[in-house]
């Protein structure tokens, strides 16, 4: 794969775009052994040696996020011990090592991300980070407007309630209802069970959209990789979750009690101790000497060799 000679110098840590630049410009740069001058110079990583004044410059692996329009009948693995078809028979052989981002089911076709990049796969797949996915759905039977907001309130499953979904109707035949619905979540043959459980069986699903990508006019069996502004909106994913984290701030003890039960009014991860209570020379409870009272009558007060005392006028 191709990158610009600016890109690689970059990724490597050794300075920013900008100041490699500057390095390429001034002749510091060279590739193969050859002095380059030109901004966007293409280069191949995993082939040609980039040294800056001498020392050689390790790139990082690229970045990769393959596109592919998963068919029915296909594994979501690169490799089955069982001999089944993967989709590892139809992305393309790239040098870098890529593994899929979630999951669909074997009889599930549609949109398939893979990549190499750990922390967007991660933000993609996991429920905290809310990525939808949108799916068209095709059911046994018509799906009513109240089985519909069933769905969008939430299913009430053997693994608890799934979190709220967006469901519109996509087409309607004659024993059979077109779906689009959008979730969150990547539990285990959700969509199947939530229409299931309403009393729908699941004729086919299809994933038309993950995240910030849509499927399009990509065909079945077919794959590419992602386009610059593609990529940078799977990135931006990750991005997102660490803004909303430093714009949380830290976590307050009155926050942490409101999402408790009315009947528990300790807030979560916060430990109470008691405050022994203070004791004094005739010890502690109701034998202590009481405080001194403004309400005692006035007197004199005499000096002595002890401590001052006080004569009654």
């Amino acid at each position: 794969m191709m990158v610009r000679l600016q890109k690689v110098i970059a990724a490597s840590g050794v300075a920013s775009r900008r100041a490699a630049e500057t390095m390429i410009r001034d002749g510091h740069v060279t590739v193969n052994g050859k002095v380059v001058r030109v901004l966007g110079t293409c280069i191949d990583p995993s082939k040609d040696h980039v040294k800056i004044d001498g020392r050689h410059v390790q790139p990082s692996e690229p970045e990769v996020f393959v596109l592919l329009h998963k068919p029915s009948g296909y594994v979501t693995t690169m490799n089955d011990p069982q001999g089944r078809p993967t989709i590892g028979d139809l992305v393309p052989k790239v040098k870098v090592r890529v593994f899929p981002v979630g999951r669909l089911d074997y009889d599930t076709e549609g949109l398939l991300l893979l990549t190499n990049n750990g922390k967007v796969a991660q933000a993609c797949v996991h429920p905290r980070y809310h990525v939808p996915k949108t799916y068209l759905v095709k059911v046994s039977g018509v799906c009513t407007d109240e089985e519909i907001r069933n769905l969008e309130a939430g299913v009430d499953l053997d693994d608890g309630v799934t979190a709220p979904a967006t469901v519109r109707k996509s087409g309607k035949a004659k024993v059979n209802s077109w779906l689009e619905l959008t979730i969150h979540e990547g539990r285990k043959h959700q969509i199947k069970r939530m229409l299931e459980a309403l009393g729908h069986r699941v004729v086919r699903i299809k994933r038309i959209r993950f995240g910030p990508i849509e499927l399009g006019d990509l065909p079945v069996g077919a794959s590419r990789f992602a386009t610059d502004a593609e990529a940078n909106a799977l990135r931006a994913v990750v991005y997102r979750t660490a803004e909303r984290r430093i714009v949380r701030g830290p976590v307050k003890s009155s926050d942490l009690q409101s999402s408790r039960p009315a009947g528990d009014t300790v807030p979560p991860r916060v430990r109470q101790t008691k405050v022994p209570a203070k004791r004094n020379s005739r010890g502690p409870g109701p034998k202590a000497r009481p405080a001194p009272s403004s309400a005692r009558p006035p007197g004199r007060v005499v000096k002595s060799k002890g401590r001052p005392q006080t004569r009654k006028g």
